[in-house]
């Protein structure tokens, strides 16, 4: 007999597949829901059963107490497990399920109530002995208040939402000139993402480490710890890559004591609220005394993070939150937990790093996924898939465990060079970089680490091997003999036709033939600024090929197993229909034609876009500042920083995008009156003009 004979799931992306994979080991019935933009969605097609919710907005769908009560109704769902994000917090919704009779799989209201409220969790563990970081942090605080007090508490100061996590809202502050505008900010963030602006200050620790430990406890009164991971590669306060143990605690003399003291922590967290199932303590820790910790927040859910914790304990936390919201026991005490190996997690995200991690999605034209001893891929991803901004950026997880740190990053590194996502920017290339930081390779983490070392991380840029990649994938492509698939072609040629009995005779063919030396087949070609042109001579099973005039290369085109229309994989076999272009020596590539004739191209990590120069909609010399405004991202617009009319100068901030729980400024790029196109409020599209400046006449 099952736990649960149905259990619904009210979230989506990868962390809903994740539970489906648990409720299908243990026999369990699984529900999924979904909104208008998740309807073709991998969660969907997996699960037993799938009710839509709603549009696309999560307000009307994911975030609908009504909608998603109604949906386990329907479905006899005996249960609902909220995954991370939308209800997985909400008092509200644990408090709505009690009353349906249906078991909500996480901790009570109260529980979720006092630790939601980070003032009110302050207070609660500085009664249990948790050392709490110097601030100040009562309800009500009004921003002359907190101006007042910062020069108390002392600069830098952190700002806070009581409400919320996920680094939504926070904000450093380093002068106290800089505080009503942040304070704006934070409140302005905060009310759009958890519906209350109420602030605090901690005081800013330099150089902070951040380690969380995972707790799970159950309804008779048993509560442990997993151990703790270390999660202090962060971005603008956004966690990217997480690990257990934490190389900190494995580093120090006595790490063990130190583990078993801020386990202890941890514990004593979840019993001031009496916690009842999984849940994550945070911790701060100062670089300059690592064995001093100080309580930051709990998070009432399960983790993004909380495969590595599985990878080392050899436990399934969404099966323990299974049994005990069912009224089992632990089936183990602290004495049973032992931590083996090490695990480390990659978050995969749609952004582009280079373009100040702005946003991006679309349509997933194709997509590899690595495999390997060690390896775990939590993921949603599929061919085919559209993302867009209506929800989180995350797209997947990478998670590699070895014997020890060095194995698990080596491992890691390599997985993130077999993973292939075409259509769109994302941070992979971004990941592999951060990992080979020598201070990454060390251990010497800090959560600053990321915004310190950007600058100088070497992104690549277009080289031979790329651009000859490209032209191998348009020359197929064009010649007719790509396989159609979704929105675009996916190149899997093998060689074209044979020299005799070509259909048409010898004017159909497109190997160059001719009386005398083989015509070259030319491609002008553009990615980002670099441009090159290339020549392609011969068929492509055993091609050569120049770029710029220089050395010839020998090259090649194939799917998986050289057979051009069975379909291909990933570097590692991974999505159905990719292809490989293989240049000798060279290694190969995963590589997809869109029905535009751009290319997308991925090896080692890097994924490249290239279009035909006569397709550039802007001159090479085009570098003049343009009066018009556009936006880098799709998104909403919440402020509007000007008035139409207005007079501004260069640098000056227009309007404010939104766009997956991120607010982005767009400034003059030149001096004059503005022109505003759009009103706070509207969606606004990628490259879609939100404003015009009339450029100042001339003096």
């Amino acid at each position: 007999m099952p736990l649960f004979e149905t259990v619904l799931i009210a979230n989506r992306g990868e962390i809903a597949v994740r539970i489906i994979r648990t409720l299908r080991r243990l026999g369990i019935h699984s529900v999924a829901v979904y909104s208008d933009a998740d309807a073709d969605a991998l969660h969907v097609t997996l699960a037993d059963e799938a009710v839509r919710l709603g549009p696309a907005p999560a307000a009307e769908s994911y975030l609908s107490i009504d909608r998603v009560l109604d949906a386990a109704r329907r479905t006899g769902a005996q249960a609902i497990h909220p995954g991370f994000g939308f209800l997985a917090e909400n008092a509200a919704f644990a408090r709505a399920c009690a009353e349906a009779g249906i078991v909500f799989v996480g901790p009570s209201p109260e529980a979720i109530e006092m630790m939601g409220d980070k003032i009110a969790a302050r207070a609660a563990v500085e009664a249990r002995g948790v050392a709490t970081v110097p601030g100040l942090a009562r309800p009500g605080l009004g921003d002359a208040e907190l101006i007042t007090g910062a020069a108390t508490v002392g600069f830098p100061v952190l700002i806070k939402p009581s409400a919320g996590g996920g680094g939504k809202g926070m904000h450093v502050v380093t002068v106290a000139t800089e505080l009503p505008a942040a304070l704006a900010a934070a409140r302005r963030e905060a009310s759009a993402s958890f519906g209350d602006d109420t602030l605090f200050l901690e005081r800013y620790v330099s150089a902070p480490r951040h380690i969380e430990v995972q707790v799970i406890a159950d309804a008779h009164g048993n509560v442990v710890h997993l151990g703790e991971r270390e999660c202090s590669l962060q971005r603008r306060h956004q966690k990217v890559i997480e690990e257990a143990p934490s190389p900190l605690l494995e580093m120090l003399d006595d790490g063990a004591a130190v583990r078993a003291r801020i386990g202890e922590a941890a514990c004593e967290t979840a019993r001031s609220v009496g916690y009842v199932g999984a849940g994550t303590v945070e911790f701060i820790v100062s670089a300059e005394h690592p064995d001093e910790f100080f309580f930051m927040e709990m998070n009432t859910r399960l983790q993004v993070e909380h495969p590595v914790t599985e990878q080392v304990t050899g436990l399934d936390l969404v099966e323990l939150q299974l049994r005990i919201a069912a009224g089992e026991s632990l089936p183990f005490g602290q004495d049973d937990v032992t931590l083996t190996g090490h695990s480390i997690e990659a978050r995969v995200y749609a952004e582009d790093p280079r373009s100040g991690f702005l946003p991006t999605g679309g349509r997933v034209l194709r997509v590899a996924h690595p495999s390997g001893e060690g390896i775990r891929i939590d993921s949603a991803l599929r061919d085919g898939l559209d993302v867009g901004v209506d929800y989180d950026p995350m797209l997947a997880k990478i998670i590699a465990t070895g014997d020890d740190r060095a194995q698990a990053l080596r491992r890691l590194t390599d997985a993130l060079g077999d993973t292939a996502i075409l259509g769109f920017e994302t941070n992979l290339e971004f990941l592999r970089l951060l990992l080979a930081l020598p201070e990454v390779v060390s251990g010497d983490l800090d959560t600053g680490l990321i915004a310190r070392a950007f600058d100088s991380l070497p992104f690549a840029e277009p080289g031979a091997r790329t651009f000859v990649e490209a032209a191998l994938v348009m020359d197929a492509s064009e010649a007719g003999t790509a396989t159609e698939t979704g929105a675009g072609a996916s190149v899997a040629v093998t060689s074209y036709a044979s020299p005799t009995g070509a259909p048409g005779g010898p004017w159909s063919r497109r190997d160059g033939w001719r009386l005398g030396p083989s015509a070259a087949r030319v491609y002008r070609l553009q990615s980002g600024t670099a441009t090159a042109d290339v020549r392609i001579w011969g068929t492509l099973d055993a091609a050569r090929a120049s770029v710029d005039g220089g050395p010839e290369w020998a090259v090649s085109v194939r799917g998986e197993g050289g057979d051009a229309r069975a379909g291909g994989g990933g570097p590692r076999g991974g999505a159905t229909g990719a292809s490989f272009v293989t240049i000798s020596g060279h290694g190969r590539s995963v590589a997809h034609a869109r029905d535009d004739g751009d290319v997308w191209i991925a090896a080692d990590g890097v994924t490249t876009h290239v279009t035909e120069r006569r397709a550039q909609s802007r001159g090479a010399g085009d570098v003049t500042a343009s009066p018009e405004v556009t936006s880098p991202l799709p998104g909403t617009v919440v402020v509007a920083s000007i008035a139409d009319g207005d007079h501004v100068e260069v640098g000056d901030p227009l309007v404010v995008v939104e766009a997956m729980k991120m607010e982005h400024t767009l400034r003059a790029a030149v001096a004059g009156t503005v022109h505003l196109h759009v009103a706070v409020g509207d969606r606004v599209a990628r490259g879609a003009v939100v404003a015009t400046v009339t450029p100042d006449t001339a003096q």
